[in-house]
């Protein structure tokens, strides 16, 4: 029914670090080459937390985005923009909360995790609590197909979909809805329009998925149908009423491999982490000074590589033979822990080479990186504004 669009956001509230690059940002850059894309800075999202300390949020968004582009965002492939420049957010959010159940965002599983993680802020507040709330509107504003997220994150989505869901029972309701989906069945030319009514049949008494699916596919090749009537047949599909809002299919990315520098998750808040654009001598000292097997104490003791941090790292940067000789020069004794971290201090330098490289045109020229950001403004919000004319239409505040 409507193109297949891949969005996702992130909060700037601080350096990006290569948990980030290998938790996300590689995910990204792989599926921006696959289907359109569209990246945006989260700003909104971190006032939830950092309402009381805004200062650092737009140093850290326009940080954010070179970040993004050092690491191989390429605005010509995806669409970058700033959600809060983008004020059609904030209506739809808006309006969601109107039909929201109040139970659906106090069961979100992150809401109490992170009330207890982060007691030393004052999280009462609407905007912490309306959290997935906003965050569904940033996704179903633009009908996405598909949201790249990790299993901690599949909550978010299927709320998402039952928000979807309940506003397109709720408002897309039309008049006349049964007869003008009739008509525009006919539209599909006679052997089509047998075709559907049957699929159609097969689903709405047998349940039969494989019927959904194809009638779907036959409706995306329908080119001569106007988008009203495409709207129709999809949720008459299904129902009696039209398909407003899209129920976005989660993507799930493989999650992070790599560790902090201490073993634990790699977080700004734990001090433990390598900035995505760090100095080559700042990455050799952060290395180098790594906590490894306490059983080595001294260069004599022999190892075991699994309860050493820096074999986590080796992990994710080092090849099957250099692995091999990690393993038997720990647990031999055969290699020191600085020969053991050179591999990896070698690697990290080698992956950031490019991301300084294309990093510097955007620091030399700050201006770059708010003509991308404009340009990718301008798209955002007329894809926005697309959709929220169908939303206040079927709200009953168009006004027409």
């Amino acid at each position: 029914m409507y193109p297949d669009r891949v969005v996702s956001g992130m909060r700037p509230t601080g350096a990006m670090h290569l948990g980030h690059y290998h938790g996300a940002l590689a995910n990204w850059i792989k599926m921006q080459a696959q289907q359109p894309c569209l990246f945006f800075v989260a700003d909104w999202h971190a006032l939830t937390t950092h309402y009381d300390d805004p200062d650092l949020i737009e140093r850290s968004a326009w940080d954010m985005l070179v970040d993004w582009l050092a690491a191989g965002v390429n605005p010509s492939q995806a669409t970058l923009f700033i959600q809060s420049r983008v004020p059609e957010h904030a209506e739809l959010h808006l309006l969601l909360s109107m039909a929201t159940p109040l139970g659906w965002l106090e069961r979100v599983p992150t809401y109490k995790d992170q009330i207890e993680n982060l007691a030393t802020k004052d999280l009462a507040t609407y905007g912490f609590l309306g959290y997935p709330l906003l965050q569904a509107a940033d996704v179903l504003i633009y009908r996405a197909s598909e949201v790249p997220v990790g299993e901690d994150q599949l909550p978010h989505i299927e709320m998402m979909r039952e928000i979807a869901r309940r506003f397109n029972h709720l408002y897309g309701k039309e008049k006349g809805f049964e007869q003008k989906a009739q008509d525009a069945v006919k539209k599909l030319g006679s052997k089509r329009a047998k075709l559907y009514n049957e699929l159609r049949t097969q689903f709405q008494q047998d349940g039969d998925g494989e019927a959904l699916e194809q009638a779907k596919a036959m409706l995306d090749d329908a080119h001569s149908l106007s988008m009203i009537d495409r709207e129709r047949l999809f949720g008459y599909l299904e129902g009696s009423r039209k398909l407003i809002l899209v129920e976005p299919q989660a993507r799930l990315t493989a999650s992070s491999r790599l560790p902090g520098l201490d073993g634990r998750k790699m977080s700004k808040s734990y001090g433990n982490t390598i900035a995505l654009r760090e100095d080559k001598d700042a990455v050799t000292k952060k290395v180098r000074t790594m906590p490894t097997d306490p059983a080595r104490v001294r260069r004599s003791d022999a190892g075991d590589p699994a309860r050493c941090p820096v074999w986590q790292f080796h992990q994710v940067y080092s090849d099957n033979a250099t692995q091999e000789w990690v393993v038997k020069g720990c647990r031999s004794a055969g290699i020191g822990c600085i020969e053991c971290k050179q591999p990896v201090i070698d690697a990290i330098i080698k992956e950031q080479e490019p991301m300084h490289e294309r990093a510097q045109p955007y620091l030399d020229d700050p201006t770059l990186v708010r003509a991308i950001v404009a340009d990718g403004n301008d798209v955002a919000r007329k894809l926005a504004q697309e959709t929220m004319r169908d939303v206040r239409e079927a709200m009953g505040l168009s006004y027409t």
